[in-house]
């Protein structure tokens, strides 16, 4: 009996131990505060978290893929629990090509939250693949990459909404 108590004991340790990776998706154009509260938020949470910057042309962005990459890596240079790539395609695939169990997104209203629900359901459908929606932190609530780049095109400084550059990377 006790033997049978040792080695449920062993696979209940082995099953605390596996490591949980998530995947945080965006186009990240650019990459706000409001991204990296929800980064800091997720590292609590995972052992490893692949933010994944979408190739989305309709969007038509600033800054091409690899300088949005560049940008993030340099935010989490000291953070090794973060990994940076560019990805193209559906987000289950990348999900899948990086071994992540769940997709994490931000939402900072009800209208990204109906949006975030309806692709939750639909890669959870396609792949299994859960979503955990982290809310923003309400004083973050109104800052996005499409109001970051608005207030750039008219000359304004955006620094306030934008991560600052560790200094041993700058």
């Amino acid at each position: 009996m006790l033997s049978k108590k040792i080695t449920t004991f062993a696979v209940r340790t082995i099953q605390f131990q596996q490591m949980r990776k998530g995947l945080f998706v965006g186009t990240f154009d650019p990459f706000t505060i409001g991204h990296d509260a929800i980064v800091r938020r997720a590292l609590r949470l995972f052992d490893e978290l692949v933010i994944g910057v979408g190739v989305n042309e309709a969007k038509h962005p600033e800054s091409s893929a690899e300088e949005r990459v560049a940008a993030i890596r340099k935010l989490y240079v000291e953070e090794p629990k973060v990994s940076v790539v560019a990805y193209e395609g559906l987000t289950v695939d990348l999900a899948r090509e990086c071994g992540a169990e769940f997709i994490v997104k931000g939402v900072r209203s009800i209208r990204d939250f109906d949006y975030e629900r309806e692709q939750a359901e639909l890669n959870r459908k396609l792949s299994g693949i859960e979503t955990i929606l982290l809310v923003s932190d309400p004083e973050l609530a109104n800052v996005s990459s499409t109001f970051v780049r608005t207030l750039r095109k008219f000359g304004r400084d955006v620094s306030e909404f934008l991560p600052k550059v560790p200094k041993a990377s700058e």
